[in-house]
């Protein structure tokens, strides 16, 4: 067991590293994806339906929150 257990702890460590940096890369390159797409949406001549969709519901948040702040 004792020559066998410094393997264990490396495989583990080597393990989590990769697994989490693989999964970490993953996520990191779906959220450029997704920030690259927003952007280009934004910044067009005539905005897609989900961004006007989604500027409405920002919209009517901020005056829900508002509302709510001027009546207390």
């Amino acid at each position: 067991m004792i020559d066998f257990g410094p393997a264990v702890i490396l495989g583990l460590c080597f393990g989590f590293m990769f697994g989490i940096g693989c999964s970490l890369a993953v996520l990191y390159s779906i959220y450029l994806g997704g920030y690259r797409k927003a952007v280009e949406d934004s910044i067009s001549a005539t905005p897609s339906k989900r961004f006007k969709q989604t500027l409405e519901k920002l919209q009517s948040r901020r005056a829900r929150a508002e509302a709510a702040t001027t009546q207390k």
